[in-house]
């Protein structure tokens, strides 16, 4: 079976980054060069407000909107952010221990204090960043946590030999008091490797220290690499085969990062010279129009809808056209069981982050819930984002989490529409006629004019002066005015204006005087 492939289009103002897993799309990465992200940057910020009540501060760190500082994301007190300040090479001074649950944020941090902060969530709609001071620096094998005494192996390294001898190599090496998480990719790697890798990222922080001597409040003292490079970093794994860039000049950027960092993979890259646009050629670009659906079907003719709030996703499994051959039970399961990888593959695509409720077809017996949910748990365990899972009720309920640092796919490339402003509905035409006309009937008789001119929608005129024109001629009769109806192109829909006139005559402005009624 072949592996992965990473897919990156780079030859426009967007760098786009497809990682393809069995054939299938699983993540998309997006970042336009005028709109880079921060997640992973580094800043000297400014507190600009404490709130007690909400135990967190606001920081100015630069950017548009001030960033978010949750009291467990401070570290240590006043005096421990001077040693952090310190513009000292050494590495070794011993960090504090994350917050207990009783610290206060307003002993903790005072307006207009610097601190030093590093981006943990990107901006969020009309959120700001959310910033903490445990810092972490990823390399290639290892993540260096400068302010967390700790040793971590990711979960995906399972041989407990294997986790065991890079838990033994990493804790004798890193300084005293600091921490490391192991990678994936780590896995068999050499002790020379890891040691080079640790060494770099030790000299990266102290280098953003001796920066932040200097810097002034609010300014940036380290940035994370951009899309291209960081794609490579974290994604370009043994079990990818091979990388396809269409640009030329970021493939020989490339193949120099690689060859620095990553000698062993220069053989997997490859520059794609085709005619076809290569989302086209690898057939990405129908995928990522797929996974803006709100409908997403299943091979076996159930479907999934997706609706993506503010506060929360529901997903909702539907048997479709999917009827099996035995018992109902049956049919139910199978669709619920193929929904587990399809709502897990959804998730991951679309990166849908927050409160996810998905609502999985009712099972009466309490083995199939049980199989459901497992097959589930497994679904989600290729998930790099952390998830966190409640049991299926009886009523097919799923509550979940999924841990949110960027926008979500959907949010980033589409917008509300201007004509429902987002709800996804707007009135239909009767509705609006006859609220229109509960209105001329409240409010006609204030009019002193001999003549109401109703300006309205082309379509909500025609129904005006055809369907319902028996009851503008009553309301002409009680009012003792007449009322002409005028039809206005750029009108919204639901938008409907109602004012007097002293003559009869058509407005310049109105193109279509066969819909006015005199």
């Amino acid at each position: 079976m072949a592996g992965d492939l990473l897919v990156i289009n780079a030859e426009g103002p967007e760098t786009r980054v497809a990682l393809i897993e069995k054939g299938q799309l699983s993540e998309l990465y997006i970042e336009r060069r005028r709109e880079r992200g921060i997640v992973g940057n580094i800043y000297k910020g400014r507190v600009k407000r404490v709130l007690p009540g909400m135990q967190a501060a606001f920081v100015d760190i630069g950017v548009e909107k001030a960033a978010f500082l949750y009291v467990g994301d401070v570290r240590g007190s006043p005096e421990d952010w001077k040693a952090l300040f310190s513009d000292s090479d050494e590495s070794e001074s011993k960090p504090k221990k994350r917050q207990s649950s009783n610290a206060k944020i307003e002993d903790l941090v005072k307006e207009g204090q610097e601190i030093l902060l590093q981006v943990a969530k990107g901006p969020i709609g009309t959120k700001g960043a959310r910033c903490t001071s445990y810092v972490s620096l990823p390399g290639r094998n290892l993540v260096f946590m400068p302010t967390v005494d700790h040793v971590g192996i990711s979960r995906r390294i399972s041989s407990e030999k294997e986790r065991k001898r890079l838990r033994t190599i990493v804790d004798s090496m890193r300084p005293e008091g600091a921490g490391f998480i192991v990678r994936t990719v780590a896995d068999g790697v050499s002790e020379k490797e890891l040691q080079s890798d640790m060494e770099f990222l030790i000299k990266l922080w102290n280098s953003i220290l001796k920066k932040n001597g200097t810097a002034k409040a609010p300014s940036p003292l380290y940035n994370d690499l951009d899309l291209l490079l960081r794609s490579v970093r974290d994604l370009f794994t043994s079990e990818v085969d091979k990388l396809i860039v269409d640009s030329k000049s970021e493939y020989e950027r490339l193949m120099k990062f690689v060859s620095a960092f990553m000698p062993d993979f220069g053989g997997k890259i490859e520059l794609y010279d085709e005619r076809e646009p290569i989302f086209d050629g690898y057939g990405i670009e129908s995928e990522i129009d797929r996974a803006l659906e709100r409908k997403v079907n299943m091979r076996s003719g159930g479907s999934l809808v997706i609706d993506q709030g503010e506060a929360l996703t529901a997903i909702d499994v539907n048997t479709g056209k999917f009827v099996g051959k035995r018992s109902l039970e049956e049919t139910i399961t199978k669709t619920n069981l193929e929904a587990c990888k399809e709502v897990a593959d959804q998730l991951r695509l679309r990166n849908i982050g927050g409160m996810i409720i998905v609502d999985f077809i009712d099972m009466d017996r309490e083995a199939n819930r049980e199989k459901v949910m497992r097959a589930f748990e497994e679904a989600l365990k290729l998930d790099k984002a952390k998830a966190n899972v409640t049991k299926i009720s009886e009523l097919g309920l799923v509550e979940m989490t999924r841990k949110r640092t960027r926008e979500s796919l959907g949010r980033m490339l589409t917008e509300s529409c201007p004509y429902c402003e987002g709800k996804g509905y707007i009135k239909s035409k009767t509705t609006v006629c006859y609220e229109l006309l509960r209105q001329l009937r409240r409010e006609g008789g204030t009019h002193r004019e001999d003549y109401i001119v109703v300006s309205v929608h082309p379509e909500i005129a025609d129904i005006l002066i055809t369907i319902e024109s028996q009851y503008i001629e009553e309301l002409e009769k009680r009012l003792q005015k007449r009322i002409i109806i005028e039809a206005k192109k750029h009108f919204h829909l639901e938008k409907f204006e109602i004012h007097g006139r002293t003559h009869a005559g058509h407005n310049p402005d109105d193109h279509e005087p066969e819909e006015t009624k005199p």
